[in-house]
């Protein structure tokens, strides 16, 4: 949540650091603003509402253009409400600080009111002000070391980014669970909160860990620990280009990553699957053939998109290799104090890589003694450090804040996963090859899909004038159900719920009348004609019946209302093609209506607080 940029080189910090701003608008859009150095200051302009904003604002302010060192920031509000007060940067008060923060500091009350007994005044809302104000009053000629002192009073989860009128040029950044990458140029350091702000200028970047701090100033680095001296964390190569990361011609990001899919899921599965032995070839795991024979239980903890995958593979997972599996909700799973066993994997599925919730809840499973792993898109993320172990998706750059080639890659790696589980145990070799060959089918399903993007539009133009929805599925196409709800409540405003379809009749079908259309996954396969008797009681409360069917299948477009065809495949690769229907049926919705689908309101694409 929220996006940084910051600068320091020899070339003008300003466009530097709002094109970095205008790549990170996803992770944050109530409002934004810069900090740049001048001669006799450091000057703070901020506007409400998006980055544009800021823009015409800064666009007669001439006398910036020549600063070399700056501080940028978009946010999401989490304390006090979308304003030009409460837009970051926040400045200190009495030494010329200016800091940029994402996360939350919990114990900011206490920190103001201490502050304000020392003479400072609040201008803002926010906690960040908090942490301005804090490391104004430790300051005493060296911002890192007042950054230090600061920090070490801090309660919560930050990544930060300070500069100080007296020392020009230099920048001091931090992170404790809210991720910073320092993008790596000659004779300059770009930071930011996530690589697609440093890509257009930069590929070597280097992802601090947890209670690093690094000092800048130009090219020159010095990172050192909270607690201890300097450290040395190696640069890496982001793997993907800055034309990853743009539009490329569609109305919007959505639009393109759904298009993406096939390609997606392509490099996803590319060289993980074995035609000689009928199973996966997943190093990452670094599990040994006894180690998976010998695991006990897959616990999957997501939250959101990453979750409804996850139960994807907890049924694969028990269905092919006979493992018990669960899947939980992150933040469950640190607070309950779960039980774990050093014969457990915990899969820990997160699209960033940064999700607080299940970061925390990889702590906690490593603190329990299981096998852990990471299952993210984001190269170089914490959770892929911390764990040491998992599968990235390579699914490149996914910018919208809906969720789309994310979830379709992480389902496409957990099939890849329960087939290597169940070759370890009791799937003969020739099971395994047939498994092998439905999922390299999965990106032309896809596309199969793709191909009735018109036909679908037109579907959904049937369907806008609703306030509420609900989404059913039986086995696998349940969480296909609850990611589709997710899908149109995100983008569209709709009030979408997904259910079991048996759940139906245990009190959602209470709401069901001629307002509210129920989605039915329909798909040929068991549980269809138990599905198709639930469509029946919908429409006998007058609901229009809108079914995901397979193609082909003249009992299921005989019994709903309306359709949309997906190709007939086994239901656990059928996930995705049907998924991907609904993400088009979610998009064209919310086209329709006019919302604006890349950045829907209240929410972000990177969640990093609790």
């Amino acid at each position: 949540m929220c996006g940084i940029v910051a600068y320091s080189g020899s070339r003008p910090a300003l466009p530097v650091l709002l094109s970095g701003l205008k790549r990170l608008e996803y992770r944050g859009y109530d409002s934004a603003g810069v900090a740049v150095a001048t001669p006799t200051d450091i000057t703070i302009r901020k506007a409400k509402g998006k980055v544009s904003e800021l823009v015409n604002l800064l666009s007669e302010e001439s006398s910036l253009e020549s600063s070399t060192t700056g501080i940028a920031h978009t946010r999401w509000a989490t304390h006090g409400p979308p304003t030009q007060e409460n837009a970051h940067p926040h400045a200190g008060g009495k030494n010329g600080i200016a800091l940029v923060h994402n996360g939350i500091i919990e114990n900011h009350r206490a920190l103001r009111d201490k502050l304000k007994a020392d003479g400072y005044t609040f201008l803002s809302e926010t906690d960040t002000e908090v942490l301005a104000h804090l490391v104004d009053s430790l300051y005493q000629g060296n911002l890192t070391e007042a950054v230090i002192a600061a920090l070490k009073e801090v309660e919560g989860t930050f990544g930060i980014a300070a500069m100080a009128h007296a020392e020009p040029g230099t920048l001091v950044v931090a992170r404790r669970g809210s991720p910073i990458v320092l993008g790596l140029g000659e004779k300059e350091t770009i930071v930011a909160s996530d690589a697609s702000a440093i890509i257009k200028h930069t590929r070597q970047a280097i992802y601090l860990d947890d209670n690093d701090i690094a000092t800048i100033n130009g090219s020159d680095l010095d990172i050192r620990t909270l607690d201890s001296g300097t450290v040395t964390r190696e640069a890496s190569e982001i793997d993907w280009s800055s034309d990853a990361a743009e539009k490329g011609g569609y109305e919007h990001y959505m639009l393109k990553e759904i298009f993406e899919q096939p390609e997606a899921i392509s490099n996803s599965i590319r060289g993980r699957l074995d035609h000689e032995r009928g199973s996966a070839l997943l190093s990452g795991l670094n599990l040994t053939p006894r180690e998976l024979a010998e695991l006990h239980r897959v616990l999957i903890v997501g939250c959101g998109t990453s979750m409804n995958a996850g139960l994807v593979g907890e049924y694969a997972v028990e269905d092919f290799a006979g493992v018990l599996a669960e899947v939980e909700q992150a933040a469950e799973f640190r607070y309950r104090n779960p039980i774990v066993n050093p014969s457990d994997l915990v899969v820990a599925i997160s699209q960033s890589g940064e999700t607080a919730d299940t970061l925390a809840a990889v702590r906690e499973a490593i603190d329990k003694g299981a096998l852990v792993s990471g299952l993210v898109n984001t190269v170089g993320s914490t959770i892929a450090r911390e764990t040491g172990r998992g599968v990235y998706l390579h699914a490149g750059p996914e910018i919208s804040v809906a969720s789309t080639k994310a979830f379709t890659s992480q389902v496409s790696v957990l099939l890849m996963m329960a087939l290597k589980f169940a070759r370890s145990r009791r799937m003969s070799r020739e099971a395994g090859l047939q498994m092998v060959r439905e999922i390299e089918a999965i990106p032309a399903l896809v596309q199969q899909v793709l191909d009735q993007n018109d036909a679908i539009a037109k579907v959904a133009e049937r369907y806008l004038d609703q306030t509420s929805a609900f989404f059913i599925g039986r086995g696998y196409m349940y969480p296909v159900a609850l990611e589709g709800a997710l899908k149109l409540k995100e983008i569209s405003y709709i009030h979408a719920e997904g259910y079991h379809a048996a759940e139906l009749k245990h009190g959602p079908i209470a709401l069901l009348e001629a307002s509210v259309p129920v989605i039915a996954l329909c798909n040929d396969g068991p549980g269809k004609d138990k599905t198709l008797g639930n469509v029946a009681e919908c429409q006998a409360r007058d609901s229009r019946v809108l079914g995901i069917v397979t193609k082909g299948d003249r009992e299921a477009i005989a019994t709903v209302d309306d359709f949309i065809e997906v190709p007939a495949c086994p239901l656990h690769t059928a996930v995705v093609p049907s998924t991907v229907a609904l993400q088009l049926l979610s998009y064209h919705i919310a086209r329709l209506k006019g919302c604006p689908i890349d950045q829907p309101r209240n929410l972000a694409k990177s969640v990093t607080v609790e």
